[in-house]
């Protein structure tokens, strides 16, 4: 009885925490009705008991990076932070460390011999792309002598390992629910997913959304958004996203066989252009060459990570979190910041490769051979 106590006590003290974090932003309401009254445990999380990969600490480990920039013929050149003139280097040299076990380390031939034959698809945003891009540079440098194939289309791309019949799809989608063009102007649709049939067929589906959903002015890429019968011109972004990505947990749930694919959910990945959020004061990102010590980040856990695992709480397909959020929080460092090419202005939103989303993907190693 006083251990049930003790768990309603935490709980109801969370959900206040996560009230209180959001009262500022007019999100409050939002808050109480949909994210109270839930069990807040991820299933999806690819942890047990004896371990969490996800927790953790960043330190110097003089084996990485993982694979030479100059060498890979996948890196998109707003990624390339070394080729634009990046002065320091000690960035690269990080390596996660989790508190409760050890992160295996990434063997891309080890990697392809296990999906050998297969089709893996990241769908998503430009933080998909950085991951793809990624992946595609962690497999070239594990087997350099490999014939590939690449091809670039706007919203279909594609690295093939021909040796292994391993291809690695990139599906670029903003919100993954769908925007049509209609005699109004551009709609954003939160209950569609007309483009899911090209997600179809594959052995892996690695999701992520969450960049776009706050843009607004010149770079929004819709005039209205729909939910439901109601077309308005703009409503709560977080509860659009919610939604949004509630149509995609039903697509999911109706359109995948989890014994035929594993699915992904790559996790929020932060920005850095509030000093601020990490108890600085600094501008954002630009400059930054050290990742944030400590267990926590002193803005806490962005109130799109609650959705996420919310919606996942609620599929009955078992979706695998990529649970990045806190892990790339403390990389203020790892951003290009002003040396991503000729794109203008200081970029705290993508991150250098080689860099952090090298380690996503050795997370996503990690849970492929952890669970078999």
């Amino acid at each position: 009885m006083v251990l049930w106590s003790q768990l309603v006590i935490k709980s109801v003290l969370l959900v206040c925490s996560i009230i209180s974090l959001f009262l500022h932003t007019g999100r409050a309401e939002l808050i109480v009705q949909n994210f109270s009254g839930h069990s807040w445990e991820n299933k999806g999380v690819v942890s047990n008991s004896k371990c969490n990969l996800f927790q953790g600490r960043w330190a110097i480990d003089p084996s990485f990076p993982l694979y030479d920039s100059s060498t890979c013929p996948f890196i998109d050149p707003e990624f390339d932070c070394l080729k634009y003139g990046r002065p320091d280097k000690q960035y690269l040299k990080y390596a996660w460390k989790p508190d409760s076990c050890n992160l295996p380390r990434f063997n891309g031939k080890d990697f392809l011999q296990r999906w050998s034959g297969k089709k893996i698809m990241f769908i998503g945003d430009s933080l998909s792309l950085n991951m793809w891009n990624s992946l595609a540079c962690m497999l070239h440098a594990s087997v350099p002598n490999a014939k590939t194939t690449i091809s670039r289309k706007e919203t279909l791309s594609s690295v093939t390992f021909q040796d292994y019949g391993v291809t690695l799809f990139l599906y670029r989608t903003t919100y993954l629910v769908d925007i049509v063009r209609e005699k109004i102007g551009r709609v954003l649709k939160l209950d569609a997913i007309q483009q899911g049939d090209a997600w179809k067929g594959m052995d892996m589906l690695i999701f992520n959304s969450w960049h776009w959903w706050t843009h607004k002015g010149n770079s929004q890429p819709w005039d209205y958004v729909q939910d439901g019968m109601k077309v308005l011109k703009d409503m709560d972004r977080l509860m659009a996203f919610y939604k949004g990505l509630t149509t995609w947990a039903r697509w999911v749930d109706g359109n995948v066989d989890s014994s035929k694919t594993k699915v992904f959910f790559q996790g929020i990945s932060p920005t850095h252009y509030m000093g601020q959020e990490w108890g600085a004061s600094t501008k954002n990102c630009n400059s930054e060459q050290i990742p944030l010590a400590g267990s926590t980040y002193p803005a806490g856990t962005p109130a799109s990570a609650i959705v996420v695992n919310k919606v996942l709480n609620r599929m009955k397909t078992p979706v695998h979190l990529l649970d990045i959020t806190f892990l790339s929080q403390l990389r203020k460092d790892a951003h290009p910041s002003m040396y991503s090419g000729d794109h203008p202005g200081v970029d705290c939103s993508h991150w250098c490769l080689p860099g952090l989303p090298d380690t996503w993907n050795q997370l996503l190693y990690a849970s492929l051979i952890m669970s078999g």
